[in-house]
């Protein structure tokens, strides 16, 4: 049993990552897959599919690499409100990640949407990570 699935979820990515694999499958769940679906509309991963074949079901994240260099379209995911500690933000105080060049994925009451979007939407909520 995990504490944190969301903190489980973005560390199999960066394991999946490190050892340069095509394709890692992640046990699933509605706010994962929320979070698969906006990294993949960002552009950070390549495809995915639910499966849901099984009770709990699976998300299988094709991962995106740069043909050249071999080097992941993912530098860094970090984790940000920990089950111990979360961490709310308002409209005023969103968080500028890697100076506008990366994404902070909130979960708001209007779903779970990048800051660009929270700010659009005029909608605050708790920060759940940082991605570049």
């Amino acid at each position: 049993m995990h504490s944190d699935p969301i903190a489980d979820y973005l560390t199999r990515l960066r394991n999946a990552i490190k050892a340069h694999h095509r394709v890692v499958e992640i046990p699933a769940s509605k706010i994962k897959k929320e979070l698969t679906k906006v990294l993949y509309e960002k552009g950070y991963i390549q495809s995915y599919k639910f499966d849901d074949s099984s009770v709990q079901g699976t998300i299988k994240i094709a991962l995106k690499y740069d043909p050249a260099t071999k080097q992941s379209a993912i530098v860094k995911l970090e984790r940000v409100s920990k089950p111990g500690l979360r961490k709310y933000v308002h409209l005023d105080e969103m968080p500028r990640v890697l100076n506008g060049y990366g994404v902070a994925i909130l979960s708001t009451s209007k779903g779970v949407i990048t800051d660009k979007e929270a700010k659009g939407l005029n909608v605050g909520g708790e920060v759940l990570c940082y991605v570049y």
